[in-house]
């Protein structure tokens, strides 16, 4: 799987999480570690969202302006 889905998966994970810490801490009931746990999976999940897609571009042999063809088309 690569790295920024698993991102993304964390920050969707940590978005209702957060919403529910959130709720929680003004009703009552434990909403603290709850509203931190989901800010850490939210905070986790953008920065590996970013540093997957870093990782994954990859530069062209040729460069993005050259007018060669692409050798698998010849």
């Amino acid at each position: 799987m690569p790295m920024h889905r698993i991102g993304m998966t964390l920050a969707a994970i940590g978005v209702p999480v957060t919403v529910m810490g959130a709720a929680m801490y003004v009703l009552p009931g434990p909403g603290l570690p709850v509203l931190v746990l989901g800010l850490l999976l939210l905070v986790a999940g953008i920065a590996t969202t970013a540093l997957g897609r870093k990782q994954g571009r990859t530069p062209r042999p040729w460069g993005p302006s050259s007018s060669r063809s692409c050798p698998e088309q010849e």
